[in-house]
């Protein structure tokens, strides 16, 4: 397990511990070459392989005034939005994607939104989030040409929409826990060989299965 601020990182590996569940911890701020390349040494030196890669780490500035209208939001704040979002999705999966391919074998799976479902962009009920709909909509397009370019291997990738969930993010009125959101997640990360590539998700627990979205 990673995160970005160490204090955090080994705080929940002690709770996981608690709980009988052990882990391995190393610092990593996504944005950060040198920091991507620091964990890709000691992944390839701990394990030499990499199996899944979960892309969850993002920023949500959704709740600043300014992001209610595009003739407001402040366009430093979709770029930094756009580097947590989108860059640094495509610098840890070029990091790790080579310890997927030696063995020809993995699963990743990025974390998106349904406020990035562009049927329903135009009358769906969400606030209009500009930095954050479209770093989302980035990340979609990600995903849709990385799985064509793993077409024919066994690496698959997806995205799905975890839903509103208690994080940091999400805050405390969120109705779902982490553990729902990450339902779906799981199901990816454990997908059977041949299984769905280039798909989005929509959260398990609403329809009480896997059901794919409309990019």
């Amino acid at each position: 397990m990673t995160s970005r601020k160490e204090q955090d990182g080994l705080a929940a590996q002690q709770r996981l511990a608690a709980e009988g569940i052990q882990t391995d911890y190393h610092p990593l701020d996504v944005t950060n070459a040198a920091s991507v390349q620091q964990l890709t040494a000691w992944v390839q030196q701990t394990y030499g392989r990499v199996d899944i890669l979960v892309n969850n780490a993002g920023v949500n500035p959704t709740m600043q005034p300014e992001e209610a209208s595009l003739l407001t939001v402040q366009l430093e704040t979709m770029l930094a939005t756009l580097e947590t979002n989108v860059l640094a999705v495509v610098r840890i999966t070029q990091a790790l994607l080579p310890l997927m391919q030696v063995q020809n074998y993995g699963r990743i799976v990025n974390v998106s939104t349904e406020m990035a479902s562009l049927p329903t962009i135009g009358n769906d009920y969400y606030p209009l989030a500009p930095s954050y709909r479209l770093s989302k909509i980035g990340l979609n397009g990600f995903t849709v040409l990385l799985a064509k370019e793993l077409q024919g291997t066994n690496i698959l990738v997806n995205a799905y929409s975890p839903g509103w969930m208690k994080t940091d993010m999400g805050g405390s009125e969120a109705p779902f826990t982490a553990d729902e959101g990450a339902e779906t997640a799981v199901y990816l990360a454990t997908l059977p060989d041949h299984g769905a590539q280039g798909k989005f998700f929509a959260e398990m627990r609403k329809f009480g299965g896997a059901i794919a979205l409309a990019w």
